[in-house]
Formats: structure tokens, C-alpha cells, sequence
């Protein structure tokens, strides 16, 4: 009954769209009770992995670690582009996290998001297995690991050599982390990340667009230090907050999270700071 059910599913959704069919389907039974009981993939793909307009592979670059399993999307075509690494929260590099790499492909970017497990063998395929390996990783090494995808991406022939980065929760963290290490970084966006030491923030050089989700007290409580930080060294920054929306508010795949007023408001305002910050 239930491989029944599922290639019924599928049918539908190749008829209708997996964007059109979720919302009918909340509509007619409940809205967050259906969206919550339906598998994580049905959510993780606004852009298809094989879309024609775009060149995507999985490549490993060279880490403080060993060699970093990464996925990288950029547009077709040899004209070069600037680039983003997209950073995962600490479910590991999921297909959520990859479809927002396409996303930026889409926009004009070379888009490049590392798996930092891949020292430890490489993301689960189960997220709930990904969270306790995080805590098996050195962060000094993990830093290193991630800074190098920046280098990666400086040295690549088809960018421009101007790289910015973003990510998601453990990802804006580390995001900030490599405003603070990376001199050479050209444009920042953490999204709900922990904030780097007051201390640290001068050695920031790139300009940041800090995005916070509105009910998210655990990680908001560091904005007033980092803030004055932040002035303090005359950095050049803006921050948002997205009042109502919680901690992982841009995750489309984690239906009880997600907020798709913050997310697009808040994916607009990250598409064009890097189209100003990297031209």
C-alpha cells in the first residue's frame, strides 16, 4: 500500500508541480498537519538538479582536512561569473541546501556548498544522523576547511575571482567566522547565525547583511554586542530582522519552520547585495 501511495503521489506531482501540489494538498487537509507528515524530499527543490539552463557536479577541493566533498552550480556557458560558497545548517549538505546552491546559479553566480562532514565520511543520508557528527569536528580545522573553498573559488577560471558567502544557522555562524578570518572575503550574508567575539569583529573586512528570524532569543541575544562591534569598527554592514519568523525561517524543507514571507523577503534582499558587493 504504501509504494501505492507513493507512485500516486509522484504522478500527481509530476502533473501538477511539487510547489502546486503541496499547497493544494494543505488547503484540503489542514494546511501544517498534512505538510508535516509528508517526506522532507517533497520540499527541497524549487530549482530541478537537472535544469537545462545550468552546469551542476559534485568536486572535491583540497581542505586543512583531506579533500572536501563540495557541490558546485553555475550557469551554462564559458562566460565567468562571481561566486558564493553556501554554507549548510548542522544537517550536513542536504538537498535543500543544494537547491539553494542552483538558486544562485540561476542569479549569475558560480555557487559552491562544501559538506564540512566530509572528513568524518561525508553527510548521512538520514539529517537526524548528521546533528551529533558536528560535534566530533574540530572548528579550527573546520574553519580552515570552509576558508578553502573560498580560495578554491578565488583561483577558479570560470569566476571572476570576487567570492562572497552565505549560510544557514551553523552555517552563519561559520559565515561570520570567515567574515573575521578571511581578509580577502569580498561580501558576507549570514542568515541566524551566533555572532563572532566582540573582540574579532575589527578584523572583519567584507561588508555583511546579517539576516535574524524574529522569535530566535538563543541567537538574537548577541546582536546588541556584535552590533556595536560592528559600528565601533566602521564596518560596513546592514542587519534585518524578520519579526514572527523563527530560527531557520528560510529552510523550505522543514514545513514547521519555514517562512515563506521572511524567506523570499529575505532571499531578495541576499541576491542583491551580492550583485552589488561582487560586480
Amino acid at each position: 500500500m504504501e509504494n501505492k501511495n507513493q507512485k500516486l503521489t509522484d504522478e500527481l506531482i509530476s502533473k501538477t508541480g511539487r510547489r502546486e501540489f503541496l499547497l493544494r494538498s494543505a488547503a484540503v487537509a489542514g494546511g501544517a498537519i498534512l505538510l508535516s507528515s509528508l517526506p522532507v524530499h517533497l520540499f527541497a527543490e524549487i530549482t530541478k538538479a537537472d535544469d537545462p539552463r545550468l552546469v551542476t557536479e559534485t568536486i572535491k577541493y583540497a581542505g586543512a582536512s583531506g579533500p572536501i566533498t563540495a557541490y558546485l552550480a553555475r550557469p551554462k556557458g564559458k562566460k565567468k561569473y562571481p561566486a558564493i560558497v553556501v554554507i549548510h545548517e548542522n544537517k550536513g549538505l542536504q538537498p535543500h541546501i543544494k537547491d539553494v546552491t542552483r538558486r544562485f546559479a540561476l542569479e549569475g553566480f558560480v555557487a559552491l556548498a562544501p559538506d564540512a562532514l566530509s572528513s568524518l565520511g561525508g553527510t548521512p543520508e538520514k539529517p537526524e544522523e548528521a546533528t551529533p557528527m558536528f560535534q566530533k569536528l574540530d572548528v579550527e580545522v573546520t574553519k580552515k576547511d570552509l576558508a578553502a573553498a573560498v580560495a578554491y573559488l578565488k583561483t577558479n577560471p570560470q569566476t571572476t575571482g570576487k567570492v562572497g558567502c552565505t549560510g544557514f544557522s551553523w552555517g552563519g555562524a561559520m559565515t561570520n567566522q570567515l567574515a573575521v578570518n578571511l581578509p580577502d572575503l569580498n561580501a558576507a550574508v549570514p542568515y541566524y547565525g551566533s555572532q563572532p567575539k566582540a573582540e574579532d569583529v575589527a578584523k572583519i573586512k567584507a561588508p555583511m547583511l546579517i539576516q535574524y528570524a524574529g522569535t530566535d532569543e538563543r541567537i538574537n541575544k548577541g546582536i546588541p554586542e556584535f552590533e556595536a562591534a560592528l559600528k565601533n569598527a566602521k564596518i560596513d554592514y546592514q542587519i534585518y530582522m524578520y519579526e514572527g519568523a523563527q530560527h531557520a525561517f528560510n529552510n523550505d524543507s522543514n514545513p514547521e519552520r519555514y517562512n515563506k514571507e521572511a524567506a523570499d523577503l529575505a532571499w531578495g534582499r541576499t541576491v542583491d547585495f551580492f550583485k552589488e558587493k561582487l560586480k
